[in-house]
């Protein structure tokens, strides 16, 4: 799964990297070391910018909200929840199925943090005499300080109790694509610590390499099996994951050094 991640590049260097064409000063971020559910979030598309005399799509960086909120939703209360769509059910899920054909974007990011249980641990949790385990958390990113791109779908919801020119009338939201980890090794692993991705947790965020960001965005293709034929995993051994501090586990923590690589996980029962 991916339920925070990292994102702390400029939007000018994002624009060079996707080659944008269109973003909008205003709406810059601030870098965001701590993405959690609900935030605001870069996302990069092809679409048609409203009002415009030429209708063919194009390359935008855009401020989403994380957490999509279906069209026909009533209310936008469940979009905290739908931050993930897994990429083995997109394409059919009432939720997801309409995004997935023409509303498409990529998510840039630093990497993205996963908690694991050390052994001991867990055996506790089983047995019943520990409700809440601590959890080690790591960070996942390119080997090669790359940029993470991950496949994400988006969507625009109307808020009908609100007139058209109120500023929050529409909201415009999105969700991650994620597929199953990745079992072989890592670039790079710590000494004493997961060899695998799977080995931190059985789920990950679908990473879109350079090849395919052009097909992804295109919202003009509409074949769902050539569009799944997209979600295929990257090739293996790009990645590394190293233990940071559990300071990432609350929300409320922001900065550079949440990133900080670690001699060792905090806890020495972890593997």
């Amino acid at each position: 799964m991916c339920g925070r991640y990292a994102a702390s590049r400029r939007p000018e260097d994002l624009a060079g990297v996707f080659e944008i064409d269109k973003w909008e000063p205003e709406e810059a971020l601030e870098p965001d070391y701590n993405v959690a559910p609900t935030k605001e979030v870069y996302a990069v598309l092809d679409r048609a910018v409203k009002d415009a005399d030429d209708p063919r799509p194009v390359r935008q960086l855009r401020k989403l909200k994380w957490g999509l909120v279906p069209s026909w939703a009533k209310t936008p209360e469940g979009g905290a929840r739908m931050i993930n769509a897994r990429a083995e059910t997109v394409h059919e899920k009432p939720s997801y199925r309409r995004a997935f054909a023409t509303r498409r974007c990529v998510l840039p990011a630093d990497g993205y943090y996963e908690w694991v249980t050390g052994t001991q641990e867990r055996d506790l949790e089983v047995e019943g005499k520990r409700k809440r385990p601590r959890k080690q958390p790591y960070f996942v990113t390119p080997a090669d300080g790359s940029v993470f791109a991950m496949a994400g779908l988006y969507e625009f919801w109307r808020d009908r109790t609100l007139p058209d020119d109120h500023p929050r009338a529409w909201w415009a939201t999105c969700t991650v694509i994620t597929t199953e980890a990745e079992t072989t090794p890592l670039a790079e692993a710590p000494a004493d610590g997961p060899r695998a991705l799977a080995d931190i947790h059985p789920r990950m965020p679908l990473m879109l390499t350079p090849d395919r960001w052009d097909a992804w965005l295109d919202p003009a293709r509409a074949d769902v099996e050539e569009l799944r034929g997209l979600l295929a995993p990257p090739p293996s051994g790009l990645m590394r994951a190293f233990p940071v501090s559990t300071a990432v586990s609350n929300v409320r923590n922001n900065g550079p050094e949440l990133l900080r690589e670690l001699e060792a996980p905090e806890e020495s029962t972890l593997f």
